[in-house]
């Protein structure tokens, strides 16, 4: 089993988006450009301007890149840094969320539509009305209804959507007050718009009180994924500075999520970003790290390894 290597050798490529399509796996990772970038926390160093899909039906060999799905210069309202997407297969199309900068160097989430994982998309002219910030996860719930999670903070822009719009000076609020929300919002029956203003996903301590923005081990920052195991909802994410995957668990969608672990602990290079499915039986991460780059934080590239619950529906942590 390819498990802790890099699966995709020929680019660099990170945010791993692993879903499964007429029972067959799928990846859709973000895909970083070989170009030398000076790193800061506005995220500036990550080149980004397409993506590609790729297959992988043998989870002992390496995936099939079905080539190139979308690129910036297809998407008119985008200006640069097309980062992390996610899909979802619903109805008969394949409908693939992405974030990207507009002309004013906002982050707004795209969508484009296929009838089949490869493609070929058709890109939205106009990204989601009122959508914001980054790293979409688009969750379809047992009865079939579609909830679009997102959300990241710094380069992300979130922190600066405190007050609901956008605030350039903003930032993550005082160690003593509560953390930035991961947002999320219920979508339309054609999947191309919310269906309700995004609300925040509030993860709480084993006493019920919401984190603080000061426990940089346990507050959001960027990359939610939300799967359910057993009708519990699990909501993981990236702590961002303190470089962990960590979950919280809840019976309602919307939350609140109680706090519960660590998934992974630290890679190596800066940002982690993953994703949780299940394929044949078995639980799978998905994650990144700079491996292939000896560390250079924008040159990524794919992993995954097996994923262990205990019988109380708790998560093994794994250690890179």
């Amino acid at each position: 089993m390819l498990e802790k290597k890099p699966l995709i050798t020929h680019m660099y490529s990170a945010d791993p988006s692993a879903n499964v399509m007429n029972g067959k796996l799928y990846i859709f990772p973000s895909h970083d450009l070989d170009v030398e970038m000076e790193s800061n926390d506005n995220g500036d160093q990550y080149c980004m301007e397409d993506y590609h899909v790729y297959e992988m039906d043998d989870m002992s060999q390496p995936p099939k890149d079905l080539g190139q799905i979308l690129h910036m210069k297809n998407v008119p309202w985008v200006s640069q840094q097309m980062w992390a997407p996610d899909a979802v297969l619903k109805n008969g199309k394949v409908y693939f969320y992405f974030p990207a900068r507009d002309k004013d160097g906002l982050f707004r989430i795209g969508v484009a539509v296929a009838d089949k994982p490869e493609g070929p998309y058709t890109p939205q002219k106009q990204p989601i009305k009122d959508s914001f910030s980054i790293d979409p996860c688009i969750f379809n719930d047992d009865d079939n209804v579609s909830y679009l999670a997102f959300g990241g903070i710094w380069g992300g822009q979130l922190d600066k959507w405190k007050t609901g719009t956008f605030d350039p000076q903003g930032g993550e609020p005082p160690d003593d007050q509560n953390a930035v929300c991961c947002k999320i919002a219920r979508m339309q029956d054609d999947m191309l718009e919310f269906a309700e203003k995004p609300r925040d996903i509030v993860v709480v301590d084993e006493k019920g009180v919401p984190l603080k923005a000061g426990d940089r081990n346990r507050r959001f920052f960027e990359g939610p994924w939300i799967h359910k195991y057993n009708d519990t909802y699990y909501f993981s994410y990236s702590t961002g500075d303190t470089h962990q995957l960590v979950y919280a668990t809840s019976k309602n969608i919307y939350g609140p999520y109680t706090w519960q672990g660590v998934i992974l602990t630290p890679v190596l290079g800066w940002t982690t970003h993953h994703s949780i499915v299940e394929y044949k039986g078995k639980w799978y991460l998905f994650y990144h790290d700079c491996e292939m780059s000896k560390g250079i934080n924008h040159k990524r590239n794919v992993k995954f390894c097996t994923l262990e619950y205990r019988p109380d529906g708790s998560i093994v942590t794994l250690n890179p």
